[in-house]
Formats: structure tokens, sequence, C-alpha cells
């Protein structure tokens, strides 16, 4: 049983002098409202003490709330215990060193954003109370502590002594989110109530599949020993297994017939339900899938002196398709569950399979994973750790123990969990820092992923698989030879590391950092890879202020925090320089979809070599020009349409060297796939050179070279690949930058449009060819089923519109143009 907590209040005051206003019984002036869970940033907004820091140049402006106590109030109402009751209060989420008040009495205190806190009630008295928590202000909690350090790579780690502290780490800036460390209650908090055994946590996994059964592991933990009856239901609601178990522990048990878990693009991801019930407690539920995870790592017989690093689902090896996911918020306690629903939907309308839940961020809340689990979208889930030493002391080890357990308990049951993961870059930088310092030292921390956290997942989770970092494996970090990659060389021109000697010199030149580059990379599986684009002109102008607008301004600046200018040096070869701030949108838009579009046909052209393509990244914190695909108002950039056409489940793509061109087509289907492929090299002006029909065949989950040409260079000519039954997307290979590129400046664009139901139906024609067909609105509610696409000669495209919202969809809202020209109604 659980009671509400009543309405709450904060206020601030100069650290130290909160008591001396009674501030832990709410009494004083200054409170203002606030939601549990919530976020001071977006209280302070709401009572108008606190421009809000997305907008215009106000970050900086927010720096105070840092350095402030805060004091959050609330009057609760704590009924009679009952005989043989038990009454705590739960916090499952405090941010992050906070005192815990009952009436003035200080009940405990918290010190880590990534668990959950507990007091006792059981000595209270029935009525009403006053509940106050004091946060204080983080870097004089840890100040004078040694700190872990490298050489180099430590400027803001130094300033905010993150390290030290169990905090979201992003939130003291990175290189795409702003500098906002939050502070407050941050999720859920309620009275608990209780008369017998409580189920602490409920666990599942899939042992084993034969062919008409499945042998599945349950693992239970209670506070007290008590006799606990476990019910299996199949999604039909039918009860499938049953058993008992006394105390905490595990059983196993068959299920016949089972249903299996699939990602989305390869089956149905049906859900059981797993139930646990304690005689006088409330039951537990969870829903759950039936499916075996697994990691290949054996040598590739085909490139010696390499292994394979393959998920294997339900024995069958995939190709990861998928996204690196960071708080949809800086606001990390204020980030609604339709903004999950919504962005994880759309990565499954993008043909992901895979999102990876980066380690610089938070572990995202139940709703997240359920809807994984939902939907068919397998999670690669870092632990909270990233780009730093971390401390190994034994207050802070066994502070990182009790988060680590509470939160594999938490998640393990999930039939989306795919690895778990130590952290992000910690022993790929040290080793970096080793080659700068010609040293070999013991990575900062290395207990925790090493020691600490094996061992809490042999006792909790022994099944999903284990990775120490990522990058990782071969024989260092970020081999190619083996195990994952990060890709350092497009974007920030880092070479490809070796697999001993020191990375090299770091090349920033257009050159140097060139999509281009992507066909170096001969990684096993990549886990981050990326390029920036701008979001959509109409998010920078709901959030920045319009004198602003401009390039080179410092508002826009402030929005860039890469600071180092890679994207004129991207786009500059490419697309030509940007004058205006529009072209700076257009033109970095265009540079990201094609970059990208080009490291994932090479990635997947090298299945079964390579198996996994995880870009940096999907979503934004704010709204900011960075590298993902989706901005922060909801808008997909060109990247995101590009990136769900390169990642459907069967791919054309072509691959050139020099004059030489290849076709290839990779099936990631169960199944083989035939298809007659028309290959033309059409003229910008209309028409096409010539045209070639090539029957293929490519079996199950493989990628063939189907065609070998050649090609001359031409600037007015570009080769395109067609399916005759529709098998793939059409796809092309532009003859070189497409600022150098004979486009007709009026290509001949038309569209009709048809309201139907309150959706839009769009079709688009071109008489001439038009590269980068867009359709766009200043609502940032609409969704497109397809956009930034190409057009050839006489071609048309159908394109649906409709309104997250529910609401219909203005056709006046809509703009059409292309690289080359606008459309004609």
């Amino acid at each position: 049983m659980r009671d509400a907590i009543g309405v709450w209040r904060i206020r601030d005051c100069a650290p130290g002098e909160g008591l001396a206003i009674d501030a832990a019984r709410g009494s004083g002036d200054g409170w203002i409202p606030a939601c549990a869970p919530g976020d001071t940033y977006r209280a302070l907004i709401a009572a108008g003490r606190l421009a809000d820091p997305f907008e215009g140049r106000n970050e900086a402006a927010a720096a105070w709330v840092r350095d402030r106590e805060w004091w959050w109030h609330a009057r609760i109402d704590i009924a009679e215990a009952l005989p043989g009751e038990t009454i705590e209060l739960l916090f499952e989420g405090l941010d992050t060193f906070a005192d815990v008040y009952l009436d003035g009495v200080l009940l405990g205190r918290a010190d880590n954003m990534f668990r959950g806190w507990r007091f006792d009630l059981a000595n209270i008295a029935a009525g009403k109370h006053d509940l106050a928590l004091c946060f204080h202000p983080t870097r004089p909690m840890v100040e004078g502590a040694p700190l872990p350090a490298w050489t180099s790579f430590t400027d803001r780690i130094n300033a905010s002594r993150r390290t030290l502290m169990r905090k979201a780490q992003f939130g003291w800036g990175w290189d795409w989110g702003p500098d906002l460390p939050t502070v407050g209650i941050w999720q859920p908090v309620r009275v608990v109530r209780r008369r017998a055994a409580e189920i602490h946590s409920l666990g599942f996994a899939t042992l084993s599949i034969a062919d008409e059964s499945a042998e599945v592991r349950i693992d239970i933990r209670m506070s007290e020993p008590a006799m606990a009856t476990i019910e299996l239901l199949d999604p039909d609601g039918r009860t499938v297994a049953t058993t008992t178990v006394h105390g905490s522990g595990s059983v196993t048990m068959t299920v016949p017939a089972p249903r299996l878990w699939w990602t989305f693009d390869l089956g149905a991801h049906p859900l059981y339900t797993l139930t646990a019930k304690v005689d006088g407690a409330p039951e537990q539920a969870r829903r759950v899938g039936i499916r075996t995870i697994a990691i290949d790592q054996s040598p590739d017989p085909d490139e010696p002196g390499t292994t394979f690093f393959r998920f294997v689902l339900n024995g069958v090896p995939i190709f990861a398709k998928g996204t690196n996911w960071v708080p949809a918020s800086s606001y990390v306690g204020a980030i609604s569950e339709g903004t999950y629903r919504d962005l994880l939907a759309r990565a499954v309308d993008g043909n992901m399979n895979m999102v990876r839940v980066w380690g610089g961020g938070i572990y995202e809340p139940d709703v997240f994973y359920d809807e994984c689990d939902r939907l068919g979208l397998l999670v690669w889930q870092d632990f909270m750790f990233a780009c730093a030493p971390y401390p190994d002391d034994t207050a802070f080890l066994d502070n990182v123990k009790a988060e680590i357990a509470e939160q594999v308990a938490r998640l393990r049951h999930h039939a989306c969990l795919a690895l778990w993961c130590g952290n992000n870059e910690n022993q790929a930088i040290q080793f970096f820092e080793d080659h700068a310092t010609g040293t070999t030292t013991p990575l900062a921390g290395l207990a925790i992923y090493d020691a600490l956290i094996p061992a809490v997942l042999a006792d909790l989770d022994p099944v999903t698989p284990y990775w120490p970092s990522s990058p990782w494996g071969g024989p260092s970090p970020n081999s190619m030879r083996g195990g994952d990659v990060h890709n350092w060389t497009v974007w920030h021109g880092v070479p490809p590391v070796p697999d001993t000697e020191a990375v090299g010199h770091t090349d920033r030149s257009p050159e140097g950092i060139a999509f281009t580059r992507f066909a170096e990379d001969k990684a096993r599986f990549v886990s981050e890879f990326g390029i920036q684009g701008a979001p959509d002109i109409g998010t920078l102008r709901r959030w920045m202020a319009p004198e602003d607008l401009t390039l080179g301004s410092q508002g826009f600046l402030d929005r860039i925090k890469d600071v180092a200018d890679k994207m004129t040096a991207m786009m500059t070869p490419f697309t030509g320089t940007p004058e205006t701030l529009e072209e700076y949108v257009d033109f970095s838009m265009l540079t990201q979809a094609e970059g990208l579009a080009f490291g994932i046909e090479h990635y997947r052209r090298r299945k079964p070599h390579c198996s996994g393509a995880l870009i940096w990244q999907h979503n934004d914190c704010w709204p900011c020009v960075s590298w993902s695909l989706i901005d922060f108002d909801g808008v997909a950039k060109a990247s995101f349409y590009a990136v769900t056409r390169a990642f459907a489940p069967v791919l054309a793509s072509f691959r050139r060297t020099g004059n030489e061109v290849e076709l290839w087509i990779t099936n990631d289907r169960l199944e083989p796939v035939r298809d007659i492929a028309t290959i033309a090299l059409a003229r910008l002006s209309g028409g096409n050179d010539w045209n070639e029909a090539i029957a293929f065949e490519v079996p199950a989950n493989a990628s063939r070279r189907v065609w070998r040409g050649t090609l001359a260079a031409a600037s007015d000519r570009i080769l395109t690949v067609r399916s005759e039954s529709g098998t793939f997307h059409p796809n092309r290979l532009l003859p070189g930058p497409v600022k150098d590129l004979a486009l007709d400046s009026d290509p001949g664009l038309t569209a009709t449009f048809t309201p139907i139901d309150g959706a839009l139906h769009v079709v688009i024609e071109a008489e001439r060819y038009a590269l980068g067909v867009a359709l766009r609105s200043d609502d940032p509610a609409l969704r497109f089923t397809d956009n930034h696409f190409d057009l050839a000669s006489g071609e048309r495209h159908r394109v649906g519109v409709t309104n997250k919202t529910g609401g219909g969809v203005n056709l006046g809202s809509i703009a059409i143009a292309c690289w080359n020209g606008k459309a004609k109604r």
C-alpha cells in the first residue's frame, strides 16, 4: 500500500543557514511551488525567478542555482499503523546530497542520485507532519577529497569534481550539452506500508530454448523469508507455469510452446506476465519476454587475427542498427512519459533495433525499458561512468555497489536488455593518456568494472552479457581487431587506433575529418560514430533571440558546445560554405545525412565482419547544434530519414573505388531475398544514358556484391538503382560533392495535397533531378512518413503527414523545397 505525498514547495538560502530560518518546518518567506518528481530549474522558471536557461543566452545566468542550498517541503498525512505494519518513507531518487527531516528531526542522509532511499516511520505518530529535505551544493560536499586525474582532458572534471559524486555526469556540460547540474527530488516519493515480507526484486531470464519448450530462471529477493507463489501467464493471459519458493533465491521453470521475443525487424515481440505473491503483501508483476541473448566473439576466418563481435538473438546472429541515447532533457526529473514513447517509437520508425543508454547520463525510468520491451528494441545499457578516472576508496565503492545492485535488480527482467557495459571510454582514454605521458598507469576506478560490477551481476543477473567498457576488445581499447569501436576519425580527425602504438597526430583539416574516411573503418562493431547537424530552423527560432539568428552571433555559437569549427571544415568541400543561418541549417543537415548514410552503407556491406552500427546520437537534451538525428523540439533532421533508408532490412548500396563501381545488396532478413535491380545512369537534366536490369538472390542474413561496372567522372550524371518489386529503397551514387553537381535550378517540382481523416497525403513529382526534397513546417508536432529524399526525372513520391498530438494538419503550414528549387502547388 502506498500513500501519496502532499503538495511540495521549495526555497533557497545561503549554504548552512537553512535551519536558522526553520526551513525544516516549512516556515519563512520565499517559498515557491514545485513538483515531485520534478526539477528546481523548472520550478524557478514557472515562478518567474529564473529566465529559462534554454532560451536566448540565459545558460550562464543560471549558474547561481548550483551554489545555493535548496529546501523542499511538504505537509504529509500519515495514517495510524495497524498491528504488525511497517511504514517507510521511500525516495526513488534524490539529486544529490540531501538531508531528510521529519518535523525538524533528521531522519537520514542521501548521497547518490542513482539509488533509492528508505527511512523508517514506525515510531511516528499518526497525523500531519512536516517533511523537508535540504539539498546541499555539490562541490563543497566533495571539496578536499583526492581527485583522480589525467594530465589532459580534465579541465571540466577539475572544475566540477564530478567524478567524486554519484550524479549525472552530463549535467556539468558536455560537447553537446549545457552546464546545468540539477538538484531536487527527481524520482517518485511515497509512504510505503506493509504487513508481510516485501518482494524487493523479481528477475527473469531465458536459459535455453528447445523445439517445443523453454527453460527460464526466476530470481526473487525478499525482505525476510516467506513463501511466495510464482506464476507465468502467456500473452493471452493463460497460466503456463507455476511454482513456489521460500525466501530469496532462484528457481527454474519449463515453458511449453514458447512464443519468442524478437526485435521488431525480425519477428513478433510478445510479452508474458510474471507474478509473485506473498500472503499479506501486494502482488508483484513484471512483463517479460522469452528470448536468449549472447555475444559471439569467435575468430573471423575470413579476416585472420580478428574476432567477431555480434549479438546472437534466439540463436541468430544479428546486425545491430541504432543510436546512442542521451537524457531527453537537461531537466531529468521533468521528462514526460510521452517524450519517451515518442522518441523510442521513432527509433523503430527509423528501422533501428538497438539503442545504447550512454554512461554519462542516467539510468532511465521504467517507462523507457517498458517501451523497448513493447516495441522490440534491444538496449545496450551502460553503467553511469563516463570519460573519467573514478575513486576507488571504500566509501565510494560501497556507494557504487549499492547503486549497481539496485539498478540491476530493477532492470534485469526486461526482454530488451542485451548488454551491461561498465563505462563509456574510460579505458580507451587511459590508453591515450599512457601513450601521451610514456607511462603505464592503472585506470583509477578499474576495480569497479573488473571486480565490483561482475560480482553483482554474478549474483543478480548471471545470464545477460557483460562488457567492461565501450570501446573495448582486441589488443587495445578501440582496436578494430575485436570488440567494439568508437569512430573518432570522421569529425574528430583522430587516426584509427592501432593495436599497441601511440595513436598519432590529430588531423582536423577537411580531408582529415571527411566522412569518406568511414571507408577506412574495419571495426567489428561500431558503437559510436557521427557527424553534427543543425536543428530545424524553426527550433532555433523558437529558442534563440531574434538578434542572434545570424552566423557568428554569440547566441548561436553558445549552442555549439564542440567548440572547434569542424562543421565548416566538414561542409565546405561538400556543400560549399554557408553565408546565412538558414544555409548553415540546410548545408549541415545535408552533410550529416550524406555522411551517416555513407558510413552505414560501408558498415553493412562488411557484414558479418562488422555486426553493428550505433550512431552518436539519437536525441538532444536542449536546443543546440549536435550529432542528434532528432532535435530537442522533436523535429527529425534530414539525417533521420537518410538513416531510416540506410537501416532498412534490405539495402542496395554502391561502393566506388576510382572509376570502378560495385552494387551490393545487404539482407538482414531471415530468409533469402530475390529481386531485379535496375541500375541507370541518369542525366540530371532528365532521362537516362543507359539502364541495366540485374536479377539477384542474396541469402538470409548476408551481404553480397551483385554487379560491377565503371563510371567516368561527370557532374551532370548520377548513378541510380531501383527495385522492381519494392524490396529496397531507391538509392544513388553522387559523382562528386553536391556543390559541383550540374543541377537545374528549376527541377519542375510539383506537389498535390489531399486531406484524409485528419492526416495529409502529399504527392510530389519532378521533371528533372531534384536533390533533397524536403517538407517542413514550423509546427514541431508534425510527423512525416518520409522526407529529405531525391526524385529523378518523371519520378513521383507519396508522403503522409500526421500530428503527434492527434490534431489536424494545417496544409498552409507546410512548405516544400529541394536543394535546387521549390515546389509548385
